[in-house]
């Protein structure tokens, strides 16, 4: 299971301990429920998106304030997680805030190769062909989402195939 630092209490400065970065379709009804409820549970204050809130186009300004307002963050890297938008939008501001605020980052690699993401091959590869011709007119945001998830991918994480988490 999940194991995170003994300095994560309920009392601190942050309003959430826990940002979750998921890709609904793929996990939100399996295992972000199941990690959500674990940490709330422990008494870890997370934070999940409401399911609502994908209708979206645009990721709202809010979400970043939730981001920046957390100790750290979970990113579970699913199939499809790359071809959203919402989700590389998150990642960025996850990543901008590691660098800059001491942000921690924990990857959980779900059902996916971390060197796919590391390499953007497969999938990965398949959403930014799509991403690049949608946002053409913004390769910097397309550079941006890139960089974001190959220095994620490259921290040490949780690889989850069939049930069984391996470090």
């Amino acid at each position: 299971m999940l194991s995170l630092p003994s300095s994560f209490s309920s009392i601190s400065r942050k309003t959430y301990d826990v940002f979750l970065s998921f890709r609904g379709e793929d996990t939100r009804k399996n295992f972000t429920d199941h990690l959500y409820e674990a940490l709330m549970g422990k008494g870890v204050h997370t934070f999940r998106d409401d399911p609502k809130l994908e209708a979206g186009e645009e990721i709202s300004p809010e979400l970043f304030k939730v981001i920046q307002q957390s100790r750290c963050s979970i990113i579970i890297f699913s199939e499809t997680y790359a071809f959203s938008s919402w989700c590389l939008e998150e990642l960025a501001e996850i990543v901008k805030q590691k660098n800059e605020k001491r942000h921690q980052v924990f990857p959980i690699f779900y059902k996916v190769d971390p060197s796919d993401l590391r390499k953007q091959k497969g999938k990965v590869e398949e959403a930014f062909v799509a991403h690049e011709e949608r946002y053409k007119e913004d390769k910097s945001k397309i550079q941006k989402w890139r960089n974001a998830l190959t220095q994620v991918a490259n921290i040490k994480g949780w690889h989850l195939n069939n049930r069984h988490m391996m470090p």
